[in-house]
């Protein structure tokens, strides 16, 4: 008698399961795969829509009917919590789902600090989706007057953000705003100095401010406020800090890592829940915490593909093997980027031209299924 897979999220590390769900269903199996929209957004090609380089088609995946085309349940809904001594997700709508084997690649999400919820012209750089939102709000304000722009965050994502904003408004009608980064003490910490000196160049150069008084302590509506107390006021605001994994595991008493990811073994298996694995952003790799950067994600693929077969049919799982060194490419907008492998470094328009080849190869590829 067929088993009940269940996958909780449409994202780059399901995307080998989700292409060969027909697999599971012909040997018996129901699969239903459980997201918060009908799609799925690369994140990789985020700032890029923003900065109006790629339309919001070139960059998702049309999860529920590649799930629906293959003999799969999609819910258009979002998990909150797991039960695990009697194997079911609980909804947000209330609704209740059993499994039988059940993998999370449920993603990540930006911190609010202490951001009320109605907060005018705040935006996330996650979900994905938003950012066409905060795409015609900012031309929205520029058309009518001069605006400050506040990115909060020190890493790529605030960087890559920065840089797609002064794209999408050079090629507007209206003011051009002034661009200002809260990167805490130090811009582009995690990643070598020449780096993060390339990327720095490129930004102020286009006349992008990157504020390293320290880091905010609070953001409301129009102003974020650092610990020296300094205060800035602002017209629209990205929030764009280090993100954090799902909150469902720390929600359901699971074992998690430091940072609150699902904490699985070399099997991308849960270490406490055999039945559960788990890739991308929302784990934590017990032999060797990863990066949150899609390249795992994307190796971790046909593993958890393979290991979720195994478990269903009570075969030997297959362990993950991170890899090495991997390639850095940032997009800074204006058809320029910032590449990183091992001992290449190299910045300008042919930097650029290799990340949007990977990427549009990699959402061809998937979207093909479709």
């Amino acid at each position: 008698m067929g088993k009940h897979l269940v996958l909780i999220g449409g994202g780059h590390a399901h995307m080998v399961t989700l292409a060969k769900l027909h697999t599971f269903i012909e040997k018996g199996h129901r699969v239903t795969v459980i997201g918060p929209s009908d799609h799925h957004y690369y994140s990789g090609m985020g700032p890029g829509m923003l900065g109006k380089t790629y339309t919001p088609a070139d960059i998702r995946f049309r999860t529920r009917h590649v799930v629906e085309k293959q003999g799969g349940t999609f819910i258009c809904d979002k998990a909150t919590k797991i039960i695990a001594a009697e194997k079911q997700v609980v909804l947000a709508s209330g609704e209740k789902v059993g499994y039988d084997i059940i993998s999370f690649n449920a993603g990540s999400y930006v911190p609010r600090l202490d951001l009320a919820e109605d907060a005018q012209d705040v935006y996330s750089v996650k979900p994905i989706e938003r950012l066409m939102e905060a795409q015609a709000r900012i031309l929205a304000l520029a058309a009518r007057k001069k605006i400050t722009i506040g990115i909060l965050g020190g890493g790529p994502s605030s960087a890559e953000v920065a840089g797609n904003i002064w794209q999408l408004t050079q090629n507007a009608q209206g003011h051009r705003p002034a661009i200002k980064i809260f990167a805490g003490k130090r811009f582009m910490s995690r990643f070598p100095g020449k780096v993060s000196a390339k990327i720095k160049r490129i930004l102020t150069q286009r006349g992008v401010a990157i504020n390293t008084d320290g880091y905010v302590q609070s953001v409301q509506s129009g102003a974020v406020t650092l610990a020296s107390g300094a205060t800035h006021n602002l017209d629209f605001i990205f929030l764009a800090m280090g993100v954090k994994p799902n909150p469902i595991f720390r929600n359901s008493d699971l074992a998690t890592g430091p940072d609150g990811g699902l904490r699985v073994n070399e099997c991308l298996q849960s270490v406490d829940h055999p039945e559960m694995f788990g890739g991308g952003d929302c784990i934590y790799f017990e032999k060797q915490p990863l990066d949150k950067v899609g390249v795992y994600a994307v190796r971790q693929n046909p593993v958890l593909y393979h290991n979720l077969m195994a478990a269903l049919e009570d075969t030997p799982l297959q362990p993950f093997d991170p890899g090495g060194d991997y390639l850095l490419i940032f997009n800074l907008g204006g058809d320029s980027g910032v590449l990183r492998k091992r001992w290449l470094l190299m910045d300008g328009k042919l930097a650029f031209k290799v990340k949007d080849y990977i990427d549009r190869k990699f959402m061809k590829e998937f979207q093909a299924i479709e």
